[in-house]
């Protein structure tokens, strides 16, 4: 396990929630967890309503797979939480910015992990919530559960569940691997104790820090608290586990994801992270005539499992039919943004207009390799992990960079096509 350096943080973190709502330059900015993804039909369709009519419209999709409303007039917080506490989307005004739990969102969808995660993200959220110390959480720090494929591991959780065997589960902290093993029965306990451990160290240190890696030689030392207060009977024997100490971050999928049981899943894009009420409207539509909970990933993306094989190309062209991203070639797979001008006032730039413009004038239809991430400041928010071709805006205009190679600068949105195209195509 890889040392750390403390880091220092001069505040309290200010991540926005459902009830801390952040002031925005285009008004109120509420962020609503979404334990596991896992979503009813009528939770996202309030979600939907809840954005048109308190809100400037449309829901945005974040990189932990949780969901946001902008644009929130005066004194419509608490129409917000009354209406999110009736759907069960705040079932503790404590802890609502710190379920911060992402889960495999194709687990149990085909025979792709070695466990059904989707359990265990609820019964961590179930006991999260019941803790009263955790409350006191950052509302940055991250849990993973991971079915052993290595989908969402590489977000380098502050505490991260794999499976890597039948009856063994990795402990993972600060992304690492912290030499902890546990059966499955205790993988939601160990999580926790890693929690309250960090919060003990963080104490002892008298550190400010946001997350477990940044202080020092943090995980190696929650591990060494947790494996003191693990039960015997808890700890399975070593062994190997599945991923790498930096795991490849994992790509976008769309279209037809998953096959089993002669139910197949579906996975549709949010074109640069946002949805209307209509393609949620779709979305919902497709999950109840499955019978099956809609699910949020990192990469913003809904995916609709348990479709039968009879009605999935009628449902698919549908979800294409209302602007979602179904096809694995379109250019707009892949492709985020940030809020940009004229939600965030630190924007040098209108982002989300001018990547769509780019996206519609560039030479081919189809997408690349790479994602691209539209940036409108240095502050870089919402930048994918991995390999990512930057659009970022500057004073100058336009900077085309991947790798630390920069591709094209002091362009103008018409002439950023091009050099995206390019750099997305580099292996």
């Amino acid at each position: 396990m890889s040392e750390t350096s403390r880091t220092e943080r001069p505040r309290p973190d200010a991540c926005p929630g459902a009830l801390h709502v952040h002031a925005a330059a285009d008004g109120g900015l509420a962020r609503v967890r979404v334990p596991g993804g896992e979503l009813s039909a009528g939770q996202f369709r309030t979600l939907a309503e809840a954005a048109e009519q308190l809100g400037t419209g449309g829901l945005e999709l974040t990189s932990r797979a949780n969901v946001q409303v902008r644009g929130l007039g005066d004194g419509c917080e608490n129409e917000l939480a009354e209406r999110l506490a009736a759907e069960g989307l705040l079932p503790s005004p404590t802890h609502e910015r710190v379920r911060n739990i992402v889960a495999s969102p194709y687990s149990g969808c085909d025979d792709g992990g070695l466990l059904d995660v989707l359990p265990l993200a609820r019964e961590l959220d179930t006991r999260l919530c019941g803790n009263p110390e955790l409350a006191g959480l950052p509302g940055r720090f991250l849990f993973t559960v991971d079915d052993g494929r290595g989908d969402v591991d590489p977000l380098r959780a502050d505490v991260g569940l794999v499976p890597v065997g039948a009856d063994a589960v990795s402990l993972r902290l600060g992304g690492t691997d912290s030499g902890v093993l546990v059966r499955v029965r205790a993988a939601v306990h160990a999580a926790i104790l890693a929690a309250e451990q960090f919060l003990v160290e963080r104490a002892f240190q008298a550190s400010s820090a946001w997350r477990l890696a940044e202080l020092d030689s943090g995980p190696r030392r929650v591990a060494d608290r947790v494996r003191a207060r693990l039960a015997h009977d808890d700890v399975t024997a070593a062994a190997p586990t599945s991923l790498g100490a930096d795991p490849v971050p994992a790509q976008p999928r769309f279209g037809v994801v998953g096959r089993r049981d002669e139910r197949v899943t579906v996975a549709a894009g949010a074109p640069l992270g946002r949805l209307s009420r209509e393609q949620v409207s779709i979305m919902t539509r497709a999950s109840e005539a499955a019978g099956s909970r809609l699910r949020l990933t990192p990469w913003r993306t809904v995916v609709v499992p348990g479709l039968s094989e009879g009605e999935v190309e009628w449902w698919t062209s549908e979800l294409d039919t209302h602007g979602l991203i179904v096809d694995p070639s379109s250019g707009w797979a892949g492709v985020t943004a940030c809020t940009g001008h004229p939600g965030c006032a630190k924007a040098l730039a209108d982002v989300r207009g001018d990547a769509a413009r780019a996206l519609r004038h560039a030479s081919s239809p189809t997408g690349g390799t790479l994602p691209v991430h539209w940036v409108g400041c240095e502050r870089r928010c919402g930048r994918p992990r991995g390999r990512v071709v930057e659009v970022l805006a500057t004073e100058a205009g336009y900077e085309v960079g991947l790798d630390d190679e920069v591709w094209a600068s002091r362009v103008d949105a018409d002439r950023v096509s091009a050099a995206m195209e390019a750099a997305r195509r580099t292996m």
